[in-house]
Order: structure tokens, then C-alpha cells, then sequence
């Protein structure tokens, strides 16, 4: 096979010193203990990977008969052209891509030419996860509604001239720096679909910008704490804006959940005396870089010893009313601070709710939030169900089993003489909370998802190319190019459960017999898992972002987690690649499930030629949702 083309970014270095044991260090003892290794790597991995979980005869679970029924799909090759790619019988159509005029006086877009005022009323850049909130039940639900659309980064070259020509950076101006800023957030549109797969915006008071520089609010137990109190903002209680927003949640009271991930890289940090605390924040955290030049003309983005504060007021999840644009977006500070990547909400029997959220760096962590009371009650007393709740890091065992650790100011760890002066120094400091209770360093945990009809939940490992990566039986493979998926049952099937059982759903590569340690057959070969979203009927939707077998484009694949192969893998077919140089994420249907919406990220990135995608006569390459239908109407997937 051709070695695949690596693309190193901050996220395949890892600031975790902890001496925690690695995830690949305990699956090698698991595999040991249950005397696998004798079969060498391979016998590990197939072990690992058995379908115990699937679980087809539970209760709420498929059935046989509409376990083989629910891929009905052709599948389709690896893509290497500029173009989107679906199978027979489905098409896809591009729709909102960056610069769509979305609210105020709906500009048009001028590649590299619109001010930034006219940025902050088109859809932002790089779309990332997203919600489709339907416009009431039946029907109509399913052909109106409002989307929200996460925009994780800009390609500063496209944004400002439209072209591959980077600006030099003592060429940058204020103006500059705030179009920037407005090519950030989120995007939150009404639409309607005019006829079979054909949607268009709806000129909604409805619509709405959120950017870097929105008005928003701290909730929770680090609300006001004194490590998020600046000199604009010496209460610590109102901070501005949102950025790098990533995956994202939806809460069972049709509000939005926006991740903050890769805020660290923004700020600069200016040489001084830096106390210890803000030393070790600042590395834990990776804070620095510089990222689009905006600490040249915005001060908020430079750090000092005297204004050290400002990167601990991101990282966090952002709750925002999809269906009030005059509120104001909140930061639950009670789901902690890290590089967000999902923001999975799971609703038990007692209607507590419970938030599943990845660490997207190398060698970081897991976590899960379960509030204290139900949702409907506390929304009744007016009080938010994310602010009043436990917040938890996993930690994997080395015979299958785990535990969910409380990060809770006063246990062993987690007190004053460990640096943890309160509950807000725990969730500011989550990443150093994780590591002093000894959670499980994992290959870069990214978005999580839930089985509606068996419970079962699923975690993508990304992958890790850090110098830190340690051979294993479950991933033969330094570097972990590949990446992976994990999958765990909680406790008597209640998600609020402190115990687990977790096993590998897969292991992702070119193939078995390619030698890479993947489980997967050679047809359905992809690596780099990130993106995942299981719908109604249990399909479970895989993402790609990053290395690919043959150097071929992004993708994204269905699995059937109830049939599997000979060799115990989940079937898989390929649904859908994308386009030169992007990435495939986030995913969600209508409510009929007959309508499914996918983005397609950074087309173009880095200079590959693309002009995707293809409309209007522009050339530049823009991020945008694909609108994906199934010809004769049926539901996505069968």
C-alpha cells in the first residue's frame, strides 16, 4: 500500500506529562491478561474488536430481519476528484456555503472582498457540527426548520483575498483581524425546502451571527471565579465571543450546544514573570501561536503577566437559544475546560441529563457530566440542568472494565495542596484534574455518540502520530495513523452509572492483510475517524478527517453495529467523499430521516486545488452543507 500523506497539526503533540497509563498500554494488558497475545497482534485485535456489545436481541434493538436491512445502499469507491460523491439513487447538493448572506442586509459574497461587517451577516467559515431544530412536529418538521451551523476556522488566504496568497503579517489591520473574527462561530438560519432536495434560506428574524466578538455569559461553578476575571471584565462573569467551535450537542429543551476546541493557538504570550499557576495552565493547555495574527490588533488575544487571564475564559460549551436571537449564549463552566470536541447529550429513564465530551488532543481524556436533578424540574425552578451536576473523566481498565472519576473539589487529588484551591480551580484546571486522579490518556478522543435502541456509546480515537506513542496489540502501528473507535455499555444500562464495560468497535486502516493492524475489510478501508452520529434506526455514521488510504480524499461510511462479518468487524459500506483537501463532519437528518445535511470542510486547504464547489463561477474553494436526498424519497441509508 502507498504511505498515506500525514498532516501535522498542533493536535499530534501532546501537553499531557501525566505518567497515567496510555489507552494502547492498557488494551496490551487486557490482551495479555486474557491470553490473546499467543495470535499474535492480529489475535489481540480480533479479540478486542468481537461484537460483544452489539447486543441485536436486546430490548429496543433491531430486529434480525431490520438489523440486514438498515445499509440497503450500493457503496461506492475512494474518491480522489474535486467533487462530492454519493451512491446510485442519491444526490447531493451544495447549500449555505461560506458567504451565503444570512441576516442584516444579506450581502453578497465578493471572494476576498466583503468588509467584515458584511462577513458578520453571511455564514461564517468552515463548517463543523451543526443541529437541525424541525419547525414543529409532523410533516412540516421535516421541511422547515432552523439550522445551526458550528464555523470552526478560516484559511486566512481565501478569507482575505480569495485566492492561495497569504497576507503578510505586517500587512494586517484591525480590520482584518475583525473579518476574521466574524468568519468564526456560529451560523443560526431558518430554512425550507421548496421542493424535493431543493432548500433555501428564509430571510427569518429567526437568523443569526454569533462571532469572536459576541456579548455572552459565564454559568455555573467557575461563574466569577477569580481565574476568569480581566480588566474588561473584572467580575469574570461576561465574556466575549466564541471561536474554533468544533462539534457540538443539542439538549432535550431545543437549545444548542457549540464546543470550543482549538482556542489555545490565538494567543500570544509575551515574555515575563508568570506566576506557577499560570505556567502550568499555559503549557498544560499548549496557549500560544498566534493563530490569524489577531493578537497584532486586538489586545484581548495577548497574554501578559499582569493580564494572564483571557485563555481560561475559552474552552468551554456554549449553550445558545436557537429560537430567541435576542438571547445571550452562555458558557456552562460545569462541563469543564478543554479543546471540546462533542458535546453529547443522553437523557435517562429519571430524565437527568448526561453530556459525553472528548479532549481533541493526543494523550488526553474523556469526560461525561450527569446533572444532580431532572431537567424538567430544574428548568421549573428556573435553574439550568447544566450548571448543577457531577463532572466525570474516564478511566479504562485493563479488563475491560472502567470508572468514571468524579472531578470533585476535596477527593484525593483534587484539593488545595494539589493546587485546587475550589470548584472553580477544578474545572478551569479540568485537563490538570484528569490527570491527578489518573484517568486514561487516549489517541485523541473526539466526538461521541449513542445508540438510541441498545445505549451502547461510541468514541472516536482520531489517531496519534506524537513521538509518545507506544506500540500495543490492539494498535500495532507507530505512528497511530489510522485511528480508531471505541465503544462502551454503562453499568445496567443507566448512563448516569460510575462503571463500564468497553471494548473496540474497530480499528480503522487499509484493510486486513495490509499489515497496518486494522479490522476492517480492504474494500471499506479509511482512516482517521472523527466525526460520528448514530441515527433513529441505529446506523452509525463515521467521519473522516486526515489520513486516507491511497491518499485519497476524505469520507464518510455507514456501519451496521448489529451484522458483522466473518471476522467480527460491523458491516460497512462508503457513502459519501468528498472534494480535494477537505474534511467530512458533522451529520444529521430530518426528522423523517428523508433528509440528511453533511459538511464539507476546508476544501482546498493548504492550496489543493480545489474550487469546490463549483458554483456561480466562483473559484475559490468554500466549506458548505450538502443537502442529501434519496431519489425516490426513501429514507437515508436504506
Amino acid at each position: 500500500m502507498i504511505a498515506p500523506h500525514l498532516h501535522i497539526d498542533p493536535d499530534d503533540f501532546s501537553t499531557n506529562p501525566s505518567g497515567g497509563p496510555s489507552f494502547d498500554e492498557v488494551v496490551a494488558r487486557r490482551a495479555s491478561r486474557r491470553s490473546v497475545l499467543a495470535g499474535g497482534m492480529a489475535g489481540a485485535a480480533a479479540f478486542l474488536t468481537t461484537n460483544a456489545f452489539a447486543r441485536p436481541a436486546a430490548a429496543g434493538s433491531a430486529s434480525g430481519a431490520d438489523a440486514a436491512r438498515l445499509l440497503g445502499f450500493e457503496p461506492i469507491p475512494l474518491g480522489f476528484a474535486d467533487e462530492v460523491v454519493v451512491p446510485r439513487g442519491y444526490t447531493a447538493r451544495a447549500f449555505i456555503p461560506w458567504g451565503t448572506p444570512v441576516t442584516g442586509s444579506y450581502p453578497a459574497f465578493v471572494p476576498g472582498g466583503n468588509t467584515a461587517a458584511e462577513q458578520e451577516q453571511q455564514a461564517g467559515m468552515h463548517h463543523d457540527g451543526m443541529h437541525f431544530f424541525p419547525a414543529g412536529r409532523g410533516p412540516r418538521g421535516s421541511r422547515r426548520g432552523v439550522l445551526a451551523v458550528n464555523h470552526e476556522f478560516t484559511e486566512e488566504n481565501y478569507l482575505q483575498t480569495g485566492t492561495t496568497t497569504v497576507p503578510p503579517k505586517e500587512s494586517w489591520t484591525l480590520e482584518m483581524v475583525r473579518k476574521s473574527q466574524a468568519a468564526h462561530g456560529v451560523s443560526v438560519v431558518e430554512i425550507v425546502e421548496e421542493s424535493h432536495g431543493h432548500w433555501s434560506v428564509v430571510r427569518s428574524g429567526l437568523n443569526r451571527r454569533i462571532t469572536a466578538n459576541t456579548t455572552m455569559a459565564f454559568s455555573g461553578p467557575a461563574a466569577g471565579h477569580r481565574l476568569l476575571r480581566t480588566s474588561a471584565d473584572p467580575l469574570g462573569r461576561t465574556p466575549l465571543g466564541t471561536f474554533n467551535n468544533c462539534s457540538h450537542g443539542v439538549t432535550p429543551w431545543n437549545t444548542y450546544l457549540t464546543c470550543e476546541e482549538n482556542f489555545n493557538n490565538y494567543f500570544r504570550v509575551d515574555p515575563g514573570t508568570y506566576t506557577a499557576e499560570q505556567q502550568a495552565l499555559t503549557s498544560r493547555y499548549g496557549v500560544g501561536g498566534d493563530r490569524n495574527n489577531w493578537a497584532t490588533q486586538d489586545r484581548r488575544f495577548v497574554v501578559t503577566p499582569g493580564e494572564p487571564n483571557e485563555p481560561n475564559r475559552c474552552g468551554w460549551v456554549v449553550e445558545i437559544d436557537p429560537f430567541d436571537p435576542g438571547s445571550t449564549p452562555v458558557k456552562r463552566t460545569a462541563l469543564g475546560r478543554v479543546k471540546h470536541e462533542s458535546a453529547y447529550v443522553k437523557v435517562t429513564e429519571d430524565d437527568l441529563v448526561v453530556v459525553y465530551t472528548g479532549d481533541d488532543q493526543v494523550n488526553e481524556h474523556v469526560y461525561k457530566y450527569v446533572s444532580n436533578e431532572s431537567w424538567h424540574a430544574a428548568r421549573a425552578r428556573g435553574r439550568s440542568p447544566l450548571d448543577d451536576g457531577v463532572l466525570y473523566v474516564a478511566r479504562f481498565n485493563d479488563d475491560g472494565t472502567g470508572d468514571w472519576l468524579p472531578l470533585v473539589h476535596g477527593r484525593p487529588g483534587l484539593t488545595a495542596d494539589n493546587g485546587f484551591a475550589d470548584q472553580g480551580d477544578v474545572l478551569v484546571k479540568t485537563r490538570l484534574a484528569a490527570s491527578a486522579v489518573g484517568a486514561t490518556r487516549m489517541d485523541r478522543p473526539e466526538w461521541v455518540a449513542c445508540d438510541p435502541r441498545t445505549g451502547a456509546v461510541y468514541l472516536t480515537l482520531t489517531n496519534n502520530v506524537s513521538q509518545a506513542k507506544v506500540l500495543s496489540a490492539a494498535n500495532p502501528r507507530k505512528p497511530n495513523t489510522w485511528g480508531h473507535i471505541i465503544r462502551w455499555h454503562e453499568a445496567d444500562g443507566d448512563h448516569t452509572s460510575t462503571t463500564f464495560e468497553w471494548d473496540l468497535f474497530l480499528l480503522a486502516g487499509q484493510g486486513r492483510g495490509s499489515g497496518d493492524g486494522s479490522t476492517i475489510a480492504a474494500e471499506d478501508a479509511f482512516g482517521s475517524p472523527d466525526g460520528i452520529w448514530s441515527d433513529d434506526d441505529g446506523r452509525v455514521w463515521i467521519q473522516t478527517d486526515g489520513s486516507q488510504p491511497l491518499g485519497a480524499n476524505d469520507q464518510m461510511l455507514a456501519a451496521n453495529p448489529y451484522v458483522t462479518d466473518a471476522e467480527g468487524a460491523p458491516e460497512l459500506r462508503r457513502f459519501l467523499t468528498g472534494p480535494v483537501g477537505c474534511e467530512v463532519t458533522g451529520v444529521v437528518t430530518t426528522p423523517d430521516q428523508r433528509t440528511m445535511f453533511v459538511n464539507i470542510q476546508h476544501p482546498g486547504e493548504a492550496g489543493a486545488p480545489s474550487q469546490w464547489p463549483h458554483e456561480d463561477g466562483i473559484t475559490t474553494p468554500r466549506a458548505a452543507t450538502l443537502v442529501i436526498t434519496k431519489d425516490d424519497g426513501g429514507v437515508i441509508g436504506t
